[in-house]
C-alpha cells in the first residue's frame, strides 16, 4: 500500500472537521474543498461570490504549495455553488487564476455549503 501523507499549512484555513487540507500519495495531491475562510482569523468572507472565489483559490494555492504542487499542475477541479446564477461571477475570477491552464472541471449547485458560504472548490493535482 502506498503511503498517504497529510498536508497542513498555516497559510490556509485549518480543517474544520476530521479531515486533512490535502493528502499526497504516489505523485498526486488530493485537496479538500476550500471555502472562503481567512487563514489568520478563521473568519468567513461573506462578501460577493467574486470575493469569496478569490479567497477560496488563494487558500487552494497555499495548500497546493505546501503539498509540493502548484495551480498549473491541477488536473481536475470541482466547484460547488450555492446558486448557479452566480456561475459567471465565479468563473471570471477562476479564469484569471488559471490563465491559459484549463483543468477538467465540474461545477454544480448544492443545497448548502459549510458555514453557509457561496463557493467551495476542491482539486486533484500532480506533485511538481
Amino acid at each position: 500500500m502506498r503511503e498517504l501523507t497529510p498536508v497542513h499549512t498555516e497559510d490556509a484555513p485549518a480543517a474544520i472537521g476530521p479531515y486533512s487540507q490535502a493528502i499526497v500519495t504516489d505523485g498526486w495531491v488530493f485537496c479538500s474543498g476550500q471555502i472562503p475562510l481567512d487563514p489568520q482569523t478563521g473568519e468567513m468572507n461573506a462578501g460577493s461570490v467574486a470575493e469569496q472565489t478569490e479567497l477560496v483559490l488563494t487558500n487552494l494555492k497555499a495548500v497546493l504549495e505546501a503539498a509540493g504542487s502548484r495551480m498549473d499542475l491541477i488536473v481536475k477541479t470541482s466547484v460547488f455553488l450555492s446558486d448557479m446564477n452566480t456561475f459567471a461571477e465565479m468563473n471570471e475570477v477562476y479564469a484569471r487564476h488559471f490563465g491559459d491552464h484549463r483543468p477538467a472541471r465540474a461545477a454544480v449547485q448544492v443545497a448548502a455549503l459549510p458555514k453557509f458560504c457561496d463557493v467551495e472548490i476542491e482539486c486533484v493535482a500532480r506533485v511538481a
